[in-house]
């Protein structure tokens, strides 16, 4: 066997002799936010809600328009039009657009703003057709057929100059010449109060009504749960019709038949959590050491249920923006001249044929806001599931 000669070995540095230390562990918070960090759907739900709450409470305020001020010569204006352009001998041009739903001509700038309806002569109901003064320019409107046409003096037809969007009502005009982007935000934060009084309800209501429920357990328990399948027996939609002949219809009444019946499903899953942590060993060494039923509640059980809960609450916030905007398509939401999104489709729903926009804006936002609320509760259910750490 080869010896290896003493002068060949060498003393390793103290600090060598130590393996580096292993990188801490992520905590739950950390691992919570990296998933949801993660999930770009959650992430855009996020900031679509963000931005929608900042639009809804401090928009109105920067906009010229109010939400009820009306203004009949400007009704159902569309947010984009074709654009025509007269010019007269002296060279002075005018430039307006045709709404074809109305027969109405409007003077506009170049940059798109709506500036007044323009007043032509006395509309000839036989021949179907009306003049227009533009300087020594005479424009006629035929509408004998359709589309309308516009005809010079000559007889030929005028053709559009190009598109414009509407720069003084981005969204358009309803049928009483009121904004709609305005009357939009405005519905916005309507629907998002009921959201925010559901949520409330939702927490300290259902929440602790469950979370005794499950605690106690017995005969408590059982007393508690048959109301809650009294209320939950009862349709939403009829107790809020009940609820309409007693406080008349408006925001208040829509609130409280909310606030009255929708905390049942979160005092179900809160219950159904707390009856399956009560029994775990934490709990009966809190209650060895001497800890109140409601200390082991509040500090043990709620917290460790607090996933759950999360993602209940967000999922239910959609709902109870649904059922707004259903109770007022329906006539049971808000009175005029308050908006909602779901009085705002009623009236629109009257004129899609003619006017399909008045429709579509408060269609999407119902859509878009419930898919964001959806789509962040799915991201929180994933991101606070404790079975996804690694």
């Amino acid at each position: 066997m080869t010896q290896i000669a003493p002068e060949m070995w060498a003393k390793l540095p103290a600090d060598a002799t130590q393996a580096p230390p292993p990188p801490p562990a992520p905590t739950y918070g950390q691992e919570v936010r990296r998933r949801l960090l993660a999930n770009k759907p959650a992430m855009a739900s996020i900031v679509f809600i963000v931005a929608l709450v900042i639009a809804a409470f401090f928009g109105p305020a920067l906009s010229p328009h109010t939400y009820f001020r009306q203004d009949l010569k400007l009704s159902n204006i569309p947010p984009v039009f074709e654009t025509y352009a007269v010019t007269s001998s002296t060279g002075e041009t005018t430039r307006f657009f045709l709404n074809a739903s109305n027969f109405n001509l409007y003077e506009v700038d170049s940059e798109g703003h709506v500036l007044s309806l323009v007043r032509g002569e006395r509309r000839d109901m036989i021949k179907k057709s009306q003049a227009f003064e533009f300087g020594d320019t005479t424009v006629t409107l035929d509408y004998s057929s359709l589309p309308p046409r516009l005809l010079l003096a000559d007889g030929s037809e005028l053709r559009p100059s190009g598109w414009s969007w509407n720069r003084t009502y981005i969204f358009g005009t309803d049928q009483l010449g009121r904004d709609i982007l305005v009357r939009q935000l405005y519905g916005a934060q309507i629907s998002l109060t009921v959201a925010f009084v559901a949520t409330l309800v939702n927490f300290f209501v259902g929440v602790f009504y469950g979370g005794i429920a499950g605690y106690m357990g017995g005969k408590v328990d059982a007393v508690m749960m048959r109301f809650v399948e009294i209320i939950s027996t009862i349709p939403l939609t009829l107790y809020v019709v009940l609820l309409m002949v007693v406080f008349d219809s408006g925001l208040l009444s829509i609130i409280i038949a909310i606030g009255s019946v929708f905390w049942v499903d979160m005092a179900r899953i809160v219950r159904g959590q707390i009856l399956s942590l009560k029994s775990q060993d934490y709990v009966a060494a809190a209650r060895t050491m001497g800890a109140s039923p409601a200390r082991i509640l509040t500090r043990h059980l709620l917290p460790n249920s607090i996933g759950p809960i999360i993602v209940t609450l967000t999922m239910l916030i959609p709902s109870a923006i649904f059922i707004e905007s259903f109770m007022s398509f329906i006539g049971l939401g808000v009175t005029p001249p308050l908006a909602s999104w779901g009085s705002l489709t009623s009236e629109a729903v009257e004129t899609l044929r003619a006017y399909p926009h008045q429709l579509f804006f408060p269609a999407a936002a119902i859509s878009l806001t419930m898919f964001a609320f959806n789509f962040l509760g799915d991201g929180l259910r994933d991101a606070l599931d404790p079975r996804l750490r690694g």
